[in-house]
């Protein structure tokens, strides 16, 4: 009840106060003409005026990408790095411009302006992103224009816009069936209908296969409705409902050095281990055009996620680089059969969160000045249970018996409040735009341990509230004196709050707590660049990046643990363009390169905790100095297009809290040591005849079935192998 007051209270506070400001326009409005209201991504109408950098993957390169999963969408995106540890993105790790990739937890996910992580302040985590069959196109932002979006805003956001409800009096959809090696196999179904009035549109997916490893299958099924009612002109609602459902063998342990070495693709305890996770989600948008000069857009959103992991191994490399079944020590070396006499530890979780945004924006001439202006507030409220049952019998691969009879571990609950304003102005003068605007973060962090000590439950506790409370300045300017090129160049302030997991560490002890807080993590990110198409058929972007990023946190001198580690910088250089040959010499045969690179000339500590055991100097693991990306491909007018293509990755550093000591039993255990670069090939044909309702695909990810290594954070990952699948769409 406390939630939906809020929620009314909140739209009824705004929308009468905008009421009466229209009727008092209504009689010069009557002659206007105002145009329905048209959803969109998070980008401005006048992109010209981002003062920015920025990246779109539209359907068109959807198609002719044929990603896999959103590693292969996002590949050719300068600035960002995607570390594959299973096949499809289920827990994407994505990084920007150097930033730690792991579970996305410093890069904003949203869909439709709605964040996706298991909890934006708490647990920042992504083991979800939406299915790229619902997407019509993904938006990359990189630069000052973040600060209209939190709470992560140190590096960049992705937001994927889904596919809008039909509205042209006609019902449309269509149906893709997907087939693959490593018993891949998708369906996707879509179908909507609508008109002036509005409509209603249902995606549903079904997704399995098997994953990089042995004993890695997975399943995955979405169903989302989305409607809209066009109220009047002036009012717009849309709402959106989905439901998704995982269950997956995936592992979240690697292997030891010796094991990898033996049979990189083996997963000893993987036939045991499980991932589920359930995610329910509504969205209700309103949109009030005022007027020519004012919308008002109010958003309110709903998440619950419930995700349980089970996990034998936790030691990857503890016996000689071969890996440690957990909670059966006396089993020695984790493999299938001792899997199978052993138990281990089930983390349940559950996460719920809430929130409503009125956001206004205003056409105005302060000064005599065009200028466009946006006002907003968030409230947004979560809720999180964290619990952990351990126990050596083999029962305890059953959930429900672990609760009962096993070891409660741990039990953590966290309530996070916070509040967000913000506000940012683009004065058009001439050829020029300047942008200032301003973000507030107000957030209080509330969290109880219970934790027990050995096998026996006590009464340690601690609880804690952390208000923290920040201002983030931004300020970009664009210059568009050239036909078809923007120079742009900006400055803001990026924040990433403490998660409570690592904020707070209560090690145990008969009735005693240690709370260790964390300092919230800040940036200063700078820009400046170019974008341009003034060349008939060629499209370019180029930015120069430096980030100055302000005790950053990264991994404690104890297994769990978390610490500022000081200060880092991230300096470099993005390019990414296209050449159409069609288009340059007016052909209807267009041969074309497309392609991106990212040189992250540093991405280094500076001024570093001693505590934290790394050093002035040290690389910042994850983080490649060269990324590229290069496509070539041809379009037939027939509706044939073909497409090959590399991606590479230089040389990364592994995380830093196994660099100082690099002993023996961490190099045996697969945690530390570089990672090789890589490159891998592939390629896409799409067959669509001209008039034909019914189009045909085939793909194909490392396309000379490389081995490489991928990931060092628990142990030693391999990447994908060769994956190839190919499908029908027919279109109605």
């Amino acid at each position: 009840m406390k939630k939906k007051s809020l929620l009314m209270a909140t739209v009824l506070a705004f929308n009468p106060a905008m009421e009466v400001l229209a009727e008092e326009k209504e009689r010069q409005d009557e002659t206007l003409n105002i145009s329905p209201v048209v959803v969109k991504g998070i980008l401005p109408d006048r992109l010209e005026s981002v003062p920015g950098s920025y990246f779109l993957v539209d359907e068109k390169a959807l198609q002719e990408r044929r990603p896999f999963s959103v590693q292969e969408a996002l590949s050719n995106v300068p600035g960002v790095h995607v570390v594959g540890e299973n096949s499809f993105g289920l827990g994407v790790n994505i990084g920007v411009r150097g930033l730690d990739p792991r579970r996305t937890s410093r890069t904003l996910l949203m869909e439709d302006g709605m964040p996706l992580f298991l909890a934006p302040y708490g647990d920042p985590a992504a083991h979800y992103t939406t299915p790229l069959e619902r997407v019509q196109r993904i938006e990359i932002v990189k630069g000052s224009g973040q600060i209209l979006y939190g709470p992560q805003t140190v590096g960049g956001m992705i937001n994927f816009v889904t596919r809008p409800v039909p509205s042209d009096g006609q019902v449309h959809g269509n149906v893709t069936a997907t087939l693959g090696n490593n018993d891949f196999t998708s369906l996707y179904g879509n179908i909507g209908a609508g008109d002036e009035r509005g409509g209603l549109m249902i995606d549903a997916l079904h997704k399995k296969g098997d994953g990089i490893r042995d004993n890695h299958d997975f399943e995955i099924q979405e169903y989302t409705a989305k409607g809209q009612l066009n109220l009047s002109d002036r009012h717009t609602l849309i709402a959106k409902a989905s439901y998704f459902r995982e269950s997956s063998h995936v592992t979240e342990t690697g292997l030891g050095l010796v094991e990898y070495h033996e049979d990189k693709y083996q997963a000893p305890t993987g036939k045991n281990d499980v991932f589920e996770h359930e995610r329910t989600t509504f969205q209700l948008q309103h949109l009030f055009q005022i007027n020519h000069q004012l919308k008002l857009s109010t958003q309110a959103y709903y998440a619950k996620s419930e995700r349980a992991s089970f996990r034998q191994i936790n030691d990857p490399g503890g016996l000689g680089g071969r890996s440690v079944m957990d909670r059966c020590t006396g089993l020695g070396v984790a493999t299938e059969a001792n899997a199978e006499l052993c138990g281990g530890r089930w983390r349940p979780r559950e996460f719920e969160y809430w929130g409503i945004e009125p956001r206004l924006d205003v056409q105005h001439s302060l000064f005599g000045v065009e200028s466009n202006a946006v006002l907003g507030f968030r409230y947004h409220r979560e809720d999180i249970q964290r619990n952990q049952f351990r126990g050596g019998d083999p029962r305890i691969q059953n959930q429900e018996y672990a609760e009962a009879f096993g070891d409660h571990r741990e039990q953590i609950h966290t309530n996070v409040e916070a509040k967000s304003y913000y506000a940012q102005n683009t004065f058009y003068v001439g050829e020029w735009t300047f942008t200032p605007g301003l973000r507030i973060e107000d957030l209080r962090i509330r969290t109880d341990i219970l934790r027990a000590e050995g096998a026996v439950q006590n009464n340690v506790e601690s609880k804690d509230t952390n208000h923290q409370s920040k201002v983030l300045p931004g300020f970009g300017v664009t210059w568009n004196g050239i036909s078809k090129t923007t120079l742009f160049a900006g400055v803001h302030k990026g924040f990433a709050p403490p998660r409570p997991d690592r904020d707070i560490h209560a090690p145990g002890g008969a009735n005693t707590a240690v709370v260790v807080n964390t300092k919230p993590e800040e940036s200063t990110n700078w820009e400046l660049g170019a974008r341009s198409n003034y060349i008939k058929g060629v499209t370019f972007e180029t930015t120069l990046f430096h980030t100055i990023f302000d005790d950053i946190v990264v991994a404690g001198p104890t297994s769990g643990s978390f610490i500022n580690g000081g200060q880092s910088q991230q300096t470099g250089v993005e390019l990414a363009g296209r050449i159409n040959f069609g288009h340059i010499y007016d052909s209807a045969h267009n041969i074309y390169l497309a392609g991106s690179y990212t040189n992250l000339i540093t991405a280094k500590f500076k001024k570093t905790n001693a505590a934290a055991d790394v050093f002035s100097g040290d690389r910042l693991p994850y983080a490649p100095k060269h990324l590229a990306s290069l496509s070539l491909g041809y379009e037939h007018p027939v509706g044939f297009d073909v497409r090959i293509g590399v991606d590479y990755v230089s040389e990364q550093q592994e995380d830093v809290s196994y660099r100082a000591g690099r002993s023996e039993a961490d190099v045996l255990s697969g945690r530390t040591g570089r990672i090789p670069a890589y490159a891998l090939l592939n390629a896409t044909a799409n067959y669509r005849p001209v008039g034909s309702r019914v189009s045909y695909f085939v793909s194909a990810y490392n396309l000379a079935d490389k081995e490489y290594l991928t990931s060092r954070v628990d142990g030693m990952v391999a990447g994908r192998q060769r994956q190839v699948f190919g499908g029908i769409r027919y279109d109605f």
